[in-house]
């Protein structure tokens, strides 16, 4: 018996699809919404082709994601961006190998 396929090329395109479908299950956005704004991006990205469900695919997910919590005001753009910023230093200044972490002044 072989081993099935992953169904996301990385853990964080499963996490965040996870955390999609976690905030339209706990009603803080209709999918046919979600759909409608993430089409949109994708269009405006030129990704008419099939996509695989890459990094392309999923930072377009991700991009969607923040204006849309951003739009219900579930998430402070400036705070996503020093976050993301945060994370970004912190995985440039860790050895490889270890695990990357944010200091607790973030």
């Amino acid at each position: 018996m072989s081993i099935p396929e992953p169904v996301f090329e990385a853990p964080w395109h499963a996490q965040l699809f996870a955390l999609t479908v976690h905030l339209n299950e706990a009603g803080h956005f209709a999918w046919p919404d979600w759909a409608e704004r993430f089409s949109a991006t994708l269009k405006q990205h030129g990704m008419a082709r099939d996509l695989n469900g890459g990094d392309d695919y999923f930072t377009a997910w991700l991009e969607t994601l923040e204006a849309f919590l951003a739009e219900v005001e579930m998430a402070d753009p400036d705070a996503v961006e020093q976050t993301r910023a945060a994370w970004e230093r912190a995985y440039l200044s860790t050895e490889h190998g270890k695990p990357v972490t944010l200091d607790a002044t973030v």
